[in-house]
């Protein structure tokens, strides 16, 4: 049986804000209206954004420009442009700190890890690593980041006294690095030998290394932290972790070669983008099985969902638009089908995205 409470919004409504997408070829971040299901501007940057990040409370939305070193700040009222600043250089990547106060800026060139205070857009701490960053994450307390220094091993970063630790050997390229929800654990992605490492954050001891049938390219939770979704070259198939037993659970199909992932939380789904077929397979996480797969275009390459869990929303990289699945009209068929809420075109190599509401 479906449960259908009063507060569930009506069918053939949309969502009340804007989804904020990087058009990295397009030089430009296209702001798409949810509930008119078009693109309401195109907000034209000096160079390729590959990323977007939105505070909730903040009436802005921050775009990163990797080639410029670049944060743009777009007010979510005008939709334009408001400020700028360059941190460090070139950038490869950006995380909002818990306390949203902040943006965390990784500068591979120069070697820092720095905080971009947003209320003045000003630089307010530079961290030095010992070698070239190549990836980093920020625990939910706020206390704790973690840097990936590819082949070279990783590192805690103490954000508080503003010291980097020591390099931590780990015998293989590191991929992407996570902190569980409770931010006592860090997670880190052994590419060369297809490991899951799980370190104890407070004291950087190894608790244990988890063989993979895949190489760990892509990480997603779910939406409590739970179950841990891993894709990557070696299967069809999404690896599935509980990460507080440190146990891996097996593998399920899901589409041709498995990319990127998204997760809703009501209903529990993990929507799965395949690039090759141009498809999105939809598990449900609680029985583990896909139940959906539906064709949204050319070469999906990221997926979000909106902060009411209605619809997921999926950018396809070469056909330059983003497909929109309603996540409520998504049942378990026998032909394993899902419909296609709509197609909007939002610009040249979309590749990120985050929703707003307002």
């Amino acid at each position: 049986p479906i449960a259908i409470t009063s507060c569930a919004r009506k069918p053939g409504t949309g969502f009340p804000g804007y989804a904020f997408v990087a058009n990295r070829t397009g030089h430009a971040v296209a702001v798409v209206d949810l509930n008119a299901f078009a693109v309401a501007r195109h907000v034209r940057l000096d160079a390729a954004p590959t990323q977007v990040a939105a505070p909730l409370r903040r009436a802005a939305v921050y775009a990163l420009t990797p080639e410029t070193g670049m944060v743009h700040e777009i007010r979510t009222d005008t939709l334009a442009v408001a400020r700028t600043a360059r941190p460090a250089g070139r950038a490869s990547g950006m995380q909002l700190s818990p306390d949203e106060s902040a943006l965390w800026v990784l500068a591979p060139e120069s070697k820092k890890l720095v905080r971009l205070g947003l209320a003045n857009l000003d630089v307010q701490a530079q961290i030095l690593l010992p070698a070239t960053p190549t990836t980093f994450h920020v625990a939910a307390n706020g206390k704790t980041a973690a840097v990936g220094f590819g082949a070279a091993g990783l590192a805690l970063i103490d954000l508080e006294q503003r010291r980097c630790g020591d390099v931590m050997s780990s015998g293989g390229a590191i991929g992407q690095v996570r902190f569980q929800f409770n931010s006592r654990t860090l997670i880190a992605a052994n590419l060369d030998q297809r490991l899951l490492s799980l370190y104890d954050a407070p004291s950087g001891q190894l608790i244990v290394h988890l063989p993979l049938a895949v190489r760990p390219d892509r990480l997603c939770f779910n939406s409590d932290g739970g179950q841990l979704f891993i894709t990557g070259e070696g299967s069809d198939g999404v690896v599935v972790v509980y990460p507080y037993r440190a146990e891996v659970s097996g593998t399920v199909l899901a589409g041709r070669a498995p990319g990127e992932m998204a997760a809703s939380g009501d209903p529990q789904y993990l929507f799965v983008a395949s690039p090759k077929s141009g498809d999105v397979s939809i598990l449900n996480i609680d029985t583990l099985r896909v139940i959906a797969a539906v064709s949204v275009g050319t070469e999906p390459c990221y997926i979000t969902i909106t902060p009411d869990d209605q619809f997921a929303l999926v950018l396809n990289k070469t056909s330059g638009d983003m497909a929109v699945l309603r996540v409520g009209a998504i049942t378990a068929k026998r032909n394993k089908s899902a419909p296609l809420f709509t197609m909007i075109p939002v610009g040249s190599e979309p590749v990120s995205a985050v929703v707003r509401a307002v």
